[in-house]
């Protein structure tokens, strides 16, 4: 039980188009109904986010992030190896990690398993030194990613597949260089992604045997392919069943290093961390997370 620790809630007020921000009454109220000790800080940006998360974890509070995938994971990336929990209200527009560690997305459920306190040790990524917590990704994922960012006009998930049709029209395939645990790889086509969590983009089940407690990372890539056959490859990646394509490679590593013959940035919990050439790797269990111990999401049936 955590009823004892004062928690840190950290709140991004622009998370999910204003999510955040609109339901932080609800969650203030669920939080004094529990008795649960807390303060609560606006964030102003990423590393303001980290710098309270911290200082709250050195003070010996339980740092709660509401917010998206971004902060979530920049939070869970800082505070890694000390041994402090992070706690997760989703606030976001995609909520991937909550999704899968099986922190439900309404009020009441989340605050729940806050007054719980059960938490489990998870693995956090790494791209170039900078730590993440569901999917690294480069190449159409990546200018995906960076055009469902500066997407204002279009609220919820439907902005991922605006920003892949956007990308889409003006897409030539890459190579990537892929050195997977010093094998290594040339691959022309889509994308490369290494996965230490099932999901992104708002459901998307790029990894669906990823799991964030086996020391690896799921290192996934899409060869050339029509961009007819790809676009109708897209509604698989929500069941998980795109992997049965043999466009699609997987492989599991500790480490994996990635080229390629043009700049990408790399985006990781939704935001850029890093541009290539980078080197991603797994640090295992380096994270307590207050959730269910088991998680709870996988790819829907089909």
């Amino acid at each position: 039980m955590t009823e004892s620790r004062r928690h840190l809630i950290l709140v991004n007020p622009s998370a999910g188009g204003g999510r955040a921000r609109d339901l932080l009454p609800r969650l203030e109220g669920a939080l004094r109904d529990r008795d649960i000790s807390f303060r609560l800080v606006m964030t102003t940006s990423l590393d303001h986010g980290v710098e309270q998360a911290r200082a709250a974890a050195a003070d010996g509070e339980i740092p709660v992030v509401m917010s998206g995938d971004g902060l979530i994971g920049q939070v869970g990336g800082a505070i890694a190896g000390t041994g402090a929990p992070m706690g997760v209200i989703p606030g976001g527009r995609g909520n991937d990690f909550a999704r899968v560690v099986g922190i439900p997305r309404e009020i009441p459920g989340a605050v729940d398993l806050l007054a719980a306190g059960t938490t489990r040790s998870i693995d956090v990524g790494e791209v170039n030194g900078r730590r993440f917590l569901c999917i690294a990704s480069c190449g159409f994922d990546s200018e995906c990613n960076r055009v469902a960012n500066e997407t204002r006009i279009i609220k919820g998930n439907l902005v991922y597949l605006y920003s892949a049709l956007r990308v889409l029209a003006s897409w030539k395939p890459a190579t990537f260089e892929v050195i997977v645990d010093g094998e290594r790889h040339t691959v022309k086509g889509w994308a490369v992604a290494a996965a230490n969590s099932k999901a992104y983009g708002g459901g998307m089940f790029l990894a669906p045997d990823a799991e964030l407690d086996d020391g690896k990372l799921d290192i996934v890539w899409t060869s050339e392919t029509s961009k007819l056959h790809y676009m109708a490859s897209l509604p698989k990646v929500f069941k998980g069943a795109h992997v049965d394509d043999p466009a699609f490679n997987v492989m599991r590593a500790s480490e994996v290093e990635i080229s390629a013959d043009r700049p990408f940035a790399v985006y990781a919990d939704g935001d850029p961390i890093a541009d290539l050439p980078a080197t991603i790797r797994v640090l295992p269990r380096a994270l307590e997370v207050i959730a269910p111990p088991d998680g709870a999401a996988a790819p829907a049936s089909t």
